[in-house]
């Protein structure tokens, strides 16, 4: 277990690409003793609707792993990737090449990260719902950050991933996933290399906080 600060846990746990361990087995209840704890986060109306896929078959990560990589590719080359944004400010643009460059690394490498685990939601209907979908999600993804936080402690590493979101109906297909089940977020787990994660460069609070009024 990290001794580990709740401040430093909550501040140097990042999204890990290139230095998660691909070599190294996760042991399966490792995974399952920190979704536990993830079971503990916030569900709007307590409903509880939401479902993990952990998956670590080789042969159904190597599929999951060539849709991830062909949606990392139509990614990269849009005008929204991270390689791109802000290359008016030099300072800004060195840290969204490194983040443009781990993306591309795991989109080669997704496969052979040894654990998978794919945050759902059962809604219901094989539709999304209309309307607020901040309290939608906000039944899953708190749950996911927990999660992260959870692996974190134990040396795993984690990434927040959406873009195999790209090839949903793919890995639902894949997953035997019902068509009321809706996947939110997928968490490559495995543990990390180094020791040396510190707070992330950030804008100041002084340019997006807002008292009172806009």
């Amino acid at each position: 277990m990290s001794d580990l600060t709740p401040e430093q846990l909550l501040t140097t746990t990042r999204s890990v690409r290139k230095r998660l361990d691909l070599k190294r087995p996760v042991p399966l209840p490792v995974v399952l003793e920190y979704l536990e704890t993830a079971l503990q986060a916030p569900s709007g109306s307590n409903r509880q609707g939401w479902h993990w896929m952990v998956v670590t078959d080789p042969a159904k990560r190597a599929v999951i792993g060539d849709h991830y990589r062909a949606a990392v590719a139509s990614y990269s080359a849009s005008a929204g990737a991270a390689g791109k944004l802000f290359s008016a400010d030099a300072a800004r643009a060195r840290v969204q090449n490194r983040v443009g460059d781990s993306v591309a690394y795991l989109g080669e490498h997704l496969a052979e990260v040894p654990v998978h685990v794919i945050g759902c939601l059962d809604t219901g209907a094989e539709e999304l719902p209309k309307g607020n979908q901040a309290g939608l999600w906000g039944s899953l993804l708190p749950a996911a950050w927990s999660y992260m936080l959870a692996a974190r402690t134990r040396g795993l590493g984690t990434a927040w991933t959406t873009l195999h979101l790209r090839y949903e109906r793919e890995i639902s297909e894949l997953l035997g996933i019902p068509p009321s089940v809706h996947q939110g977020v997928l968490i490559p787990t495995a543990y990390y290399t180094g020791t040396s994660f510190r707070p992330a460069p950030r804008q100041p609070l002084t340019e997006v906080l807002h008292l009172e009024s806009w």
